[in-house]
């Protein structure tokens, strides 16, 4: 009879006993896939989301605030005395440019879309050197500096430039102070007053090292105009 030889080492395995196994690390990858679908894509992201409604709602929900300063849960919450939700102090939004709406403290120039465009949130995209850039900045700096009656080497950098998002809330201490005399003047309020609401507004750094003071441009009007209305002139306040 014939001798037979055992099937050497490197010999293929039955294709029947391949099949099977890919099946079973198919299947094992496959119960990998579901499980870490269900953690990552559903439990975790609803625990996230619970715990931050629960601890960090008004944060979670957009920081909103109400024209009355008070904190707003959504859009459509008007609160108890019929304030309507104007904004959000995570978000700059316009309050005139310089030469116009006086009454106002205004913010930082802005490149997104028209300006303050939540759908188009960018910088100009252009280099300090270029020229369109330095007259804009030049022709800013001029209109800044005859609305609140100062010199322009004295205006800050930021009343003259746009944030890389084009949404900062914020400018510097230097520029919100640079306008409370023109603030008080038009709404007939003594300076001192106009300029206690800045010295409150003022935010320090993160952790006391990080970024720098800031001032929050809405929330610096919301309790502006809780002092003394747009368009009303305190009588008695001695301011011209």
């Amino acid at each position: 009879m014939p001798s037979t030889s055992p099937v050497s080492s490197g010999a293929r395995p039955p294709a029947a006993g391949g099949a099977v196994s890919f099946a079973r690390q198919s299947w094992a990858g496959l119960r990998v896939l579901l499980l870490l679908t269900v953690l990552l894509g559903g439990l975790y992201p609803l625990a996230v989301t619970g715990v931050g409604q629960a601890v960090f709602g008004w944060q979670a929900n957009g920081s909103l605030v109400r024209a009355d300063g008070t904190r707003a849960s959504s859009v459509d919450d008007t609160g108890a005395d019929g304030a309507p939700v104007v904004g959000s102090v995570l978000v700059g939004q316009s309050f005139g440019e310089p030469g116009t709406a006086p009454e106002w403290f205004h913010g930082r120039p802005s490149a997104a879309g028209e300006g303050y465009d939540t759908l188009a949130s960018a910088g100009s995209n252009l280099g300090p050197n270029n020229p369109d850039l330095v007259a804009a900045i030049e022709e800013r700096r001029a209109a800044v500096a005859a609305e609140d009656g100062v010199d322009p080497a004295t205006v800050p950098p930021d009343a003259v430039t746009a944030s890389a998002s084009g949404l900062d809330p914020h400018v510097s201490p230097a520029y919100a102070y640079q306008q409370v005399d023109r603030v008080a003047a038009v709404r007939g309020l003594d300076p001192a007053a106009v300029r206690t609401l800045v010295d409150d507004a003022v935010a320090g750094r993160v952790l006391g090292v990080l970024g720098d003071e800031r001032v929050n441009v809405l929330a610096l009007n919301l309790a502006l105009d809780d002092l003394a209305p747009a368009g009303t002139a305190s009588e008695g306040s001695g301011a011209s």
